[in-house]
């Protein structure tokens, strides 16, 4: 696999727009009774966004992914550096208008139903009431909740999935440019976590830029353009899951039957599961299959792959000497 790519200032890419930009973010806190102790949940942090993409941060929890967001958001002051959106300050009332933000643990009016929620935020942003008759029935609609009941029910009613989606909606209310979801498919079942990575994509071919954090390896490896790994405050590595993962090289193989024994001689990570046996293949791929005959095995699939994002996101850890959440 090539070596990945320092990044210790952001990239600039001929003919691609960068909607998010930073330049040595950091962010101290004070802790303590005295607030004599100095955490620094952000250490240097540069990273560029560009138009249309969907970008993915990684970490560990505990890696300062929240708080990166909340910094280029405006939530939180950084301590030093600088950093864009949208070609202005972080800050600028200007940009808030144009970006959305869907927070980890939203909270919600749960007196009022789905539709007078949106309506509440659409107010805010002082959409037409003409605008908001067109706009709220489409997400609803985007979102899975367009159902009558869905729509009528109080929100202490929802589910965690519901909660989701309906903070998904809010977020898109204001029709933005960039949009920034903070793990939007924490504590959602496997199908809450299919709806709302379908939703994503829906904003994909719509042009809008996606930054969101996460932890659902899967889910990012699925839908993102571009990825950071961000630990310990440092983002470690950033580019594309080609630029980190490399090109496939590597053939994974099924087999039924053979000789244990055998089989080593060609494959590495040999494991035993559902009758088969699973690895990688070590060697000439048609090699291997006219030895097949003499290890009396029968080839189910031999499939050309690359390593998992999993694998790299754990390796890169370790060699951080993170062994564990923090």
């Amino acid at each position: 696999m090539d070596a990945v790519r320092d990044f210790s200032t952001p990239p600039q890419e001929t003919g691609r727009t960068p909607v998010v930009q930073t330049w040595h973010l950091r962010k101290v806190y004070r802790t303590g009774f005295w607030l004599n102790q100095l955490i620094e949940s952000l250490k240097g942090c540069d990273l560029s966004v560009y138009q249309g993409e969907t970008f993915g941060l990684l970490g560990p929890n505990g890696a300062g992914k929240t708080t990166l967001l909340k910094t280029l958001l405006g939530i939180v002051r950084p301590t030093s550096g600088r950093a864009v959106l949208l070609g202005r300050p972080i800050g600028d009332i200007s940009v808030k208008k144009r970006i959305g933000y869907l927070p980890e643990n939203a909270y919600y009016y749960d007196f009022l139903t789905g539709w007078e929620f949106l309506e509440l935020i659409a107010n805010v942003f002082e959409i037409p009431r003409s605008v908001q008759k067109k706009r709220i029935p489409q997400l609803l609609e985007l979102v899975g909740l367009a159902q009558s009941a869905a729509k009528k029910k109080q929100m202490r009613q929802y589910s965690k999935g519901m909660q989701q989606r309906i903070g998904m909606a809010q977020a898109l209310i204001n029709d933005p440019e960039l949009v920034f979801l903070d793990e939007p498919m924490s504590g959602l079942d496997p199908m809450g976590r299919y709806q709302v990575r379908e939703i994503i994509l829906s904003l994909q071919k719509q042009g809008k830029t996606i930054f969101f954090n996460s932890h659902i390896l899967s889910d990012v490896e699925q839908i993102c353009d571009r990825i950071a790994i961000l630990a310990r405050g440092e983002i470690i590595c950033m580019g594309s899951l080609e630029d980190i993962l490399g090109r496939a090289d590597v053939y994974q193989v099924v087999l039924k039957g053979g000789e244990e024994e055998k089989l080593h001689e060609w494959i590495s990570g040999l494991t035993w599961e559902n009758e088969y046996w699973h690895g990688q293949l070590q060697g000439d791929p048609k090699q291997f299959v006219l030895a097949l005959e003499s290890m009396d095995a029968q080839l189910i699939s031999l499939n050309l792959a690359r390593a998992s994002l999993e694998e790299f996101f754990i390796r890169q850890l370790k060699e951080k000497g993170i062994t564990s959440s923090q």
